[in-house]
């Protein structure tokens, strides 16, 4: 009996200091950074307390699952831009390729200048000469051939000033942002100018965005029996611009409601952040502005990739978190192999 009585002390200070320890750990996870890459400014705050504010139901700006969307922009808000957007580069090397398999496949001059790697030879031509390049090297094959291609070059192709592979420009404040809001039960959708079917080829290993919601321009394509097999093949031609005011129709026609929380860069996102923040209820509107010379870049209203300057102008009367990178954000990219 004395045995026992003496225990009986021990037994509680243990039962005690372990309730403790599972307090603590429980406060250190609530309390843990969701956002580590972003600095602890102003930014970060306002993303958290806006998140806070339509998740806890007990708020009347809870906002329901089904309704917590989340699109962003891609070249610029995601991964980087310059000094050409990216798939404007995979489109000039697979120009090397197929000239170099077919010398008589450079017929025209912005084929020519693609064929030779002279980017600027090819800006000189204007849009119509883009709109040429990308639709010769973005037709002519299966759809599963091109995602295919595209893949590899992502995974493989280096970056002309970084020498970092595609896959590694993109933005670790913003995979850190995308994986809170999918923590949080939100929906994260990529709205870009961009082509639908090369983001499709990467979105999902490298943002955790499955292919169905990615929204971009679109090539013309057509069903066709190939070698027996039934196939979707691209074809030459522009059938829709995901840009300035056809990214609400794009949003509108893929998910049929308006986000809550949107993010772009450049001006080309404007009608999406009105659109979308013009709805009731809660919403934020985010802008990526460039300002990191030393770790990125710097560049806005006189820039000829990505520029930045009516919604720079309408951000602060409409309320849009202006995201300054070079003072917002810790780090830029993530770390080569991790």
């Amino acid at each position: 009996m004395l045995k026992s009585a003496r225990s009986m002390p021990s037994l509680a200070l243990c039962v005690g200091a372990l309730l403790v320890l599972l307090q603590a750990a429980s406060i250190v996870g609530a309390q843990a950074d969701p956002l580590p890459s972003w600095n602890d400014t102003n930014a970060k705050a306002a993303i958290i307390a806006f998140v806070e504010s339509t998740t806890s139901p007990s708020l009347e700006t809870y906002v329901t699952p089904g309704d917590r969307i989340a699109v962003f922009d891609n070249d610029g808000c995601l991964w980087a831009e310059q000094p050409v957007y990216f798939q404007f580069l995979f489109a000039i090397d697979m120009a090397r390729k197929k000239a170099a398999a077919d010398p008589a496949w450079a017929s025209t001059a912005a084929l020519k200048a693609a064929a030779a790697g002279d980017i600027k030879g090819v800006l000189a031509g204007g849009e119509s000469a883009l709109i040429e390049v990308v639709s010769a090297t973005h037709s002519g094959m299966t759809v599963e051939d091109f995602t295919a291609q595209a893949a590899e070059w992502i995974a493989t192709a280096k970056h002309p000033t970084t020498g970092r592979a595609y896959s590694d420009m993109i933005y670790q404040p913003m995979l850190e942002l995308l994986s809170y809001l999918r923590d949080n039960d939100y929906q994260t959708w990529i709205v870009s100018g961009g082509g639908v079917d090369f983001m499709r080829a990467f979105a999902e290993p490298v943002y955790g965005i499955p292919p169905q919601q990615v929204i971009g321009s679109l090539g013309k394509a057509d069903f066709q029996m190939v070698d027996g097999k039934p196939q979707v093949m691209k074809d030459p031609g522009i059938a829709f611009i995901d840009d300035k005011g056809g990214k609400p129709v794009g949003i509108e026609r893929n998910i049929g409601k308006r986000p809550i929380f949107v993010a772009g860069n450049s001006d080309g996102d404007l009608a999406m952040l009105q659109w979308s923040t013009a709805g009731e209820g809660p919403r934020f509107g985010m802008i990526v502005h460039h300002t990191d010379a030393a770790r990125e870049w710097t560049y806005d209203r006189e820039s000829h990739i990505g520029q930045l300057s009516a919604a720079l102008d309408q951000a602060p009367a409409a309320g849009w978190l202006v995201v300054d990178m070079a003072k917002d954000w810790a780090t830029i990219y993530p770390e080569v192999g991790k």
